[in-house]
């Protein structure tokens, strides 16, 4: 019978926020430049942690901000107009998502009051 993978490994491999990727291998996945990660870095749209030995990590949530400004570069958009739309963009989806989850009717909500 094989080890079991502590759970807390096994987490990570489905967490957007785990910095598992290297530059290059990063850059790769969104088919940019390792320039490209350190611009929009230096931009501050993604922030990679360090790995030990002070290399750039990436997450796979870091990884999706980095291919949509990467869209939008290619299209004509400066990097630093695509960043902060970027961020805008990301900043919206999450109030939407906000909104719909307050809008939600809560579990025994418009119910008796218990007295």
């Amino acid at each position: 019978m094989p080890p079991e993978i502590p759970s807390s490994t096994s987490d990570r491999f489905d967490d957007d926020d785990y910095p598992a990727y290297t530059m290059g291998r990063a850059a790769e996945m969104i088919g940019a430049t390792p320039g490209f990660l350190r611009a929009i870095g230096e931009a501050r749209l993604i922030t990679p942690l360090r790995s030990e030995g002070g290399h750039r990590r990436y997450s796979r949530y870091q990884l999706r901000i980095a291919a949509r400004a990467r869209e939008l570069v290619d299209a004509g958009t400066p990097i630093d107009a695509a960043c902060r739309i970027v961020i805008l963009e990301d900043q919206l989806e999450e109030a939407l998502r906000l909104n719909e989850e307050l809008r939600k009717p809560t579990a025994g909500a418009g119910g008796t009051t218990g007295s």
